[in-house]
């Protein structure tokens, strides 16, 4: 079965997708497009002669351009990774980062590549075996998926919260900074505090507790940036909002103006922290650090900088 016109090949690719059962959105133009550029696929190859190399958003969407005829304009990516890749993704027609499962959620470099098993599928696609393998592939599909998550669940950060919970964490990126915010800082400066939210790369809400925000009168907006650590001091009747800087810079007075506009109905005394995981880190943000915050940094954790003016001058104890 060798290809002829690009639109042929669609229609192939998108029967493909059909027979594999995915929806309307998962086999229309767009979804078929990317599946052919995972597979490495153009006008003038054979499905045998299907690849799985790993491709970035950017490199389908080259593909797409190069071979493919449609030159996907860059506002589309996400609606490629969102309306297509993720699904795939669930499915377990294509893997995320084989080369690096502890890849962050926002690198550059966060790619794809066709299972084994849906390869070897599509190889078979248009042969008279086709049939007896995709029902084999879809028997194999469940344990699959298990195995998969397992393996992802086993590249993610376990964070012990203050009390005793737990939650886990992506790989990579600041998360890291953001397991030492919760288990070292909260040890060290938030004696007795709850931890009410918890944000994370892939699963913006990793802890969530609504009804005590609601009781301190903090109505939170969905959409609103949130800190990626908000914890709560009842000792003290402080909200200890925490910026992980490593990756979104420090609470500087932009983002100042955000944190108190999206916490003005607290009952509770704010309090604005940036994190970083080093102070050769901190040193580059050094001048966009606003007034009135505070600092820490994960490679000297049983100090505070203050840049609060002459509210804590005075000598220090030897």
């Amino acid at each position: 079965m060798t290809f002829g016109p690009v639109d042929e090949l669609i229609a192939q690719a998108q029967t493909f997708l059909n027979r594999l059962g995915f929806d309307s959105e998962r086999s229309n133009d767009r979804s078929a497009r990317v599946l052919l550029a995972l597979l490495g696929l153009r006008p003038g190859l054979d499905w045998p002669d299907s690849t799985n190399e790993l491709r970035r958003t950017v490199d389908i969407m080259e593909w797409i351009r190069s071979h493919l005829g449609v030159d996907y304009k860059p506002n589309t990516r996400e609606t490629i990774r969102r309306q297509t890749l993720h699904q795939f993704a669930q499915a377990l027609l294509v893997e995320q980062n084989p080369d690096d499962p502890t890849r962050p959620v926002n690198s550059p470099k966060w790619c794809y590549r066709i299972c084994p098993g849906a390869l070897a599928l599509a190889r078979a696609f248009g042969e008279d075996d086709f049939t007896s393998q995709l029902d084999q592939y879809r028997i194999n599909a469940p344990s699959l998926l298990e195995q998969y998550a397992a393996e992802r669940l086993m590249t993610r950060i376990p964070v012990r919260l203050p009390g005793g919970g737990r939650v886990t964490l992506s790989p990579g990126g600041q998360n890291t900074l953001l397991k030492a915010m919760i288990e070292v800082f909260c040890a060290l400066f938030t004696p007795g505090g709850i931890v009410l939210y918890v944000g994370d790369a892939d699963a913006k809400w990793a802890h969530f507790d609504s009804d005590a925000f609601a009781d301190l009168g903090v109505t939170v907006d969905s959409h609103g940036k949130m800190p990626d650590l908000v914890v709560h001091m009842p000792g003290r009747d402080w909200l200890v909002l925490m910026e992980a800087a490593s990756s979104h810079g420090p609470v500087d007075a932009k983002r100042l103006v955000e944190l108190k506009e999206l916490f003005a109905g607290s009952t509770a005394g704010l309090v604005y922290v940036s994190c970083f995981p080093s102070r050769a880190e901190m040193r580059k943000y050094l001048a966009d650090i606003a007034w009135e915050t505070e600092v820490w940094c994960a490679d000297d954790p049983t100090h505070l900088i203050h840049f609060n003016g002459d509210r804590f001058l005075g000598p220090h104890r030897s």
